[in-house]
């Protein structure tokens, strides 16, 4: 299942990478992109509990990128 996102709050591409190679290492997460340009990140995962999985990767952004959000779409 594929779950798209607005990103908002990105620096710069490079915390994009790093935040994007953070997400990916998450047990639930299949496959994690984030692209800097269009402000979009989508998560690939097998886990049915979705609600829980996003509050992770909440926790997670807050942690290493502060100013950063996700919206889900």
């Amino acid at each position: 299942m594929k779950l798209k996102f607005k990103i908002e709050g990105l620096d710069c591409a490079n915390c994009a990478n790093e935040l994007e190679s953070s997400i990916a290492k998450l047990e639930e997460v299949v496959s994690a992109s984030i692209s800097f340009m269009t402000q979009r990140m989508v998560i690939e995962t097998n886990t049915e509990d979705q609600a829980a999985l996003i509050e992770k990767i909440e926790n997670l952004i807050k942690k290493e990128e502060p100013d950063v959000t996700i919206t889900l779409k």
